[in-house]
């Protein structure tokens, strides 16, 4: 009987690693019929995986992955990496600003169409450094870290580009009504920052750590930002004509663009704690080391397994 990967973490979830593979086969056929000079490594992406095996333990030891923007399989480890990273400069942050509070602001603007939509993109960043300048949105602020996500309109074929943005505010925020800002101002300084001429859907709440609890408003929000910038259900759809359309769009306009950006105290915590590169996951410092588990003393072993096209499942080797 053939060994199929099975990988399960330590609180009992099943690692999607099959689901993720034949989401990116998918991709590798949709940009390798787009002729981009990436396409082999998209479908050679995660083909091969080395685990260290420690008693019934599997942890990823080595693996060459793609690293395309869009390619569901990066896309998924790079989000739980974005997660577990933010959520160490987040504990950190209140660690060093203990009296600090969070904010998490969606800002919200119209949809664009495919021709324009990296430029609007790039109007909506550039504007979202402007709208930290004013002095009442910059007074408190301590640091934040934005993420970018945008959503496919089936209906009218168009994209809907928005920002999550995890603010870290002085306490002074809420203590002086001179200093708080309504939802309505947001939406004013955004709209002006932004130079739209109609009102723009703004979404600012607080968000509360709780130490006995690890699923709170904070880390669910830390998760909506580190999360990924497109679901790959809006472009693999199995509709080949429609969703390379939707690959191509996507493509061209996030190009030599950046998922999460840091500022403030948040960026210099982030390089204090010596975070590596997101798109960095299978660098040599980051593999496991064989032989004896000085923890356990269990003996570590590599145990290779190797996607089967034919099966759609990851094989023993």
């Amino acid at each position: 009987m053939t060994d199929i990967l099975k990988d399960v973490t330590s609180y009992g979830k099943e690692q999607p690693w099959r689901e993720r593979k034949i989401a990116c086969a998918m991709y590798g056929e949709y940009v390798t019929k787009l002729n981009y000079k990436k396409a082999a490594r998209v479908v050679e992406c995660g083909e091969v995986l080395r685990f260290a095996s420690s008693g019934s333990d599997l942890r990823l030891f080595q693996a060459w992955f793609c690293h395309s923007r869009l390619c569901p399989m990066c896309n998924w480890r790079r989000a739980r990496k974005q997660s577990y990273q933010l959520s160490l400069v987040i504990n950190e942050a209140l660690k060093q600003n203990p009296s600090a509070v969070f904010l998490f602001l969606t800002l919200t603007e119209k949809n664009a169409s495919a021709t324009n939509l990296r430029t609007e993109l790039q109007k909506m960043n550039a504007s979202f450094y402007k709208l930290f300048q004013y002095k009442k949105t910059s007074k408190n602020l301590l640091g934040y870290v934005r993420s970018t996500e945008i959503t496919f309109n089936e209906k009218h074929q168009t994209y809907h580009q928005h920002a999550h943005v995890l603010l870290f505010m002085k306490s002074t925020y809420f203590r002086d009504s001179q200093n708080y800002i309504k939802q309505a101002e947001w939406s004013q300084f955004w709209k002006r920052a932004r130079k739209l001429n109609y009102e723009p859907i703004v979404n600012v709440k607080r968000v509360r750590p709780n130490v006995r609890r690890p699923d709170t408003s904070l880390a669910a929000s830390a998760r909506e930002v580190a999360k990924y910038q497109v679901k790959s259900t809006d472009y693999l759809t199995g509709n080949e004509s429609r969703d390379l359309k939707v690959v191509s769009t996507l493509e061209t306009a996030l190009n030599h663009t950046r998922q999460l950006s840091f500022g403030g105290v948040l960026k210099d915590i982030r390089q204090q704690l010596k975070l590596d590169d997101l798109d960095n996951d299978d660098s040599p410092q980051n593999l496991i080391k064989l032989g004896i588990n000085p923890a356990t003393g269990q003996k570590v072993t590599e145990v290779d397994y190797v996607w089967n096209p034919v099966s759609n499942n990851y094989e023993k080797w």
